[in-house]
């Protein structure tokens, strides 16, 4: 097949890096030449500055890995082709335009994986199965917590300039850092109501929000708690889970997941393979956008998947600007 990657920052670099090592070397590429990266590494590839001279190259699939706000500019007219998408998360920086690219995928039969690669986490993919099983009884609470420094992040560029800092390309923490609503939601179910607070004292000195405490209540009754930051050092990332019958713990950075069952009153640990890097999420999500396009596998995560994360982000932007708990509808 061939594939146009649009958008060259770090994540189109990396997904062009998973494609050559899957054997793809049918690649071409539209930029904007606004990112920080150079084509440096592109020698005896195509690049094309006008998204319609892009899409005239007939790509079978395509991966959008520009800033949040520019997804759709390029996801709907490749969707009206036909093109196979890989959509990086979220899908888009507000609800507008939406219903477009659903009716234009439904329309060409275009495939969408949403690129929220933790449902490749190895840990999380075992806390899924365990909460199917019942592995701790009734689950009772959850609570996720990613506080990151930002401007640690890309040492090549300043972050004021950075899409995650930039209201006009989509950043902040709330939708830079969206994957445990994703995750939530796939291990725990429907959200029903959001509430949320914004913080951090603009610490960073950029227009978009550097912390968010928010509060949610799923369809089930579930209680959970979701934190994100711009501001903490060092990092860290992890999921507490509370059942009647016992405790989950996953710590992202240390790769430690364990499980405390009441009936055995002993924590059990379940650590991550020997090797295990960040890029393997993304490689097992590149490979099976490989056999989505292909017509060989279902989307993992699929547009309609995506679409629910936007509205629950969308909630809670309204529960902060409103003060109240908002439901998700």
């Amino acid at each position: 097949m061939k594939y146009l990657i649009a958008g060259f920052g770090s994540i189109g670099r990396r997904h062009f890096q998973n494609l050559l090592s899957l054997g793809e070397k049918d690649i071409l590429f539209y930029r904007s030449r606004k990112s920080t990266l150079s084509d440096e590494s592109l020698s005896g590839f195509r690049v094309e500055e006008d998204l319609e001279k892009a899409l005239a190259q007939k790509p079978d699939a395509v991966v959008i890995s520009n800033p949040t706000a520019l997804h759709l500019d390029v996801a709907i007219p490749a969707a009206r082709q036909g093109c196979h998408i890989l959509l990086e998360k979220p899908i888009s920086n507000s609800m507008d335009r939406i219903d477009e690219l659903r009716n234009a995928a439904k329309a060409s039969d275009s495939r969408i994986l949403v690129g929220f690669q933790f449902r490749y986490h190895p840990g999380l993919m075992q806390i899924n199965e365990w909460i199917q099983q019942e592995k701790i009884g009734s689950i009772y609470y959850v609570r996720t917590h990613w506080g990151e420094y930002l401007p640690d992040w890309h040492s090549w560029e300043d972050y004021h300039d950075s899409y995650s800092a930039r209201k006009d390309l989509g950043g902040g923490a709330l939708l830079t850092l969206s994957h445990p609503i994703d995750y939530l939601r796939w291990i725990f179910g429907e959200f029903d109501s959001v509430s949320a607070k914004m913080g951090g004292q603009k610490a960073l000195g950029i227009e978009v929000e550097e912390m968010v405490e928010s509060t949610v209540r799923f369809k089930n009754g579930i209680l959970g708690g979701m934190h994100v930051n711009y501001l903490q050092r060092p990092p860290e990332l992890f999921l507490e889970i509370i059942g009647s019958e016992g405790r989950i713990s996953w710590n992202y950075l240390s790769g430690e997941l364990k499980i405390y069952q009441t009936e055995d009153q002993t924590w059990e640990f379940y650590p991550l393979m020997e090797g295990f890097s960040r890029n393997d999420l993304f490689l097992e999500e590149m490979q099976h956008f490989l056999q989505v396009a292909a017509g060989k596998a279902p989307p993992l995560c699929s547009l309609d998947d995506g679409i629910k994360v936007q509205k629950i982000i969308a909630a809670l932007y309204q529960a902060v600007e409103d003060g109240t708990s908002v439901s998700i509808l």
